[in-house]
């Protein structure tokens, strides 16, 4: 049996699929009654493997830069896709590993449902930066819709 779906989390990148996405949770939203919860991580560079040189400027600020250009582009995101969709709906943006950050949002804020976007990432950006969705799909402590934007 099915629990009640009332929160519903929706991770964005802020690419041109995210609002294909949007529109699927949406639709689930309002079948449900649910709370729509739009989150954007972004990545730490202290959470990757890699050794980025970056010069003059320290790898904090450069993180804090991202965060608070990351919180405008949120809000500007919410006011043209979302909420003229007349459903409750909130936003955060979280810094971390991106897969991570939303395993442990989806489980500390009781998440009922994730519905993100598959992005078929190929070659060298397949070997960068993985699958989040396949990361959290294998591990999510709930259901999760994933949906292929390009179809």
């Amino acid at each position: 049996m099915m629990k009640d779906v009332k929160k519903i989390l929706v991770p964005i990148d802020f690419s041109e699929n995210s609002e294909k996405i949007v529109e699927h949770a949406v639709l689930l939203a309002r079948k449900f009654a649910a709370k729509l919860i739009v989150i954007f991580v972004a990545q730490s560079f202290f959470e990757t493997n890699s050794d980025f040189f970056v010069p003059h400027v320290s790898i904090a600020e450069l993180e804090q830069d991202i965060f608070e250009s990351s919180r405008k582009r949120m809000a500007l995101f919410m006011e043209e896709s979302v909420n003229k969709e007349e459903v409750e709906a909130d936003s955060e943006v979280l810094l971390g590993d991106v897969a991570q950050e939303i395993l442990d949002y989806a489980a500390d804020k009781e998440i009922d449902m994730i519905v993100m976007g598959t992005h078929g990432y190929k070659g060298l950006d397949k070997l960068l930066f993985g699958s989040v969705a396949e990361k959290v799909v294998k591990m999510s402590p709930c259901p999760v819709l994933t949906v292929n934007p390009y179809r």
